[in-house]
């Protein structure tokens, strides 16, 4: 099954890229590998924001991590051009998580991306990951994720 059917399947819906909000590019291609800029949980509802251990919950969280990863597969077809079945491997995520500093399950808010690119390209999905609690995150957001992607020619 392809990973847009996939990603229908389970009720989600590839958005469309969000441009850049400063002087970068949303991706950077090296041979086969795309290193996606961070992306915000942004979308037409809106950005997600707050902080965990102060007016955000770890679900809650989770949910803006499912959208941040769906802006990096948006990202992937879009602004570089690549059909998601011609990804090889998701190398690494870096997720980074607004919260204060005695909220320690940036972890469990990291899953909400990495479950869900997981579950739409299985083996291919899986990932090395940091997952970092900040204090703060641009525009106020409550979790930004980049990442790097293997892809084929």
């Amino acid at each position: 099954m392809s990973p847009e059917k996939k990603l229908a399947e389970l009720g989600f819906q590839l958005p469309a890229p969000i441009a850049p909000l400063a002087s970068y590019v949303p991706v950077q291609r090296t041979g086969n590998l795309l290193h996606i800029s961070g992306q915000l949980p942004l979308d037409s509802d809106g950005l997600r924001k707050g902080q965990l251990g102060d007016n955000v919950g770890v679900e809650e969280a989770q949910k803006a991590a499912q959208l941040c990863a769906l802006n990096i597969l948006g990202q992937i077809k879009s602004s570089a051009n690549v059909d998601l079945g011609d990804i090889k491997q998701f190398i690494k995520l870096s997720i980074f998580v607004a919260s204060t500093d005695d909220f320690f399950e940036h972890h469990l808010v990291a899953n909400g991306a990495s479950d869900l690119i997981g579950e739409v390209f299985g083996d291919k999905g899986k990932h090395a990951r940091a997952a970092v609690g900040v204090p703060s995150l641009p525009l106020g957001a409550v979790v930004e994720i980049e990442a790097i992607v293997e892809v084929f020619n």
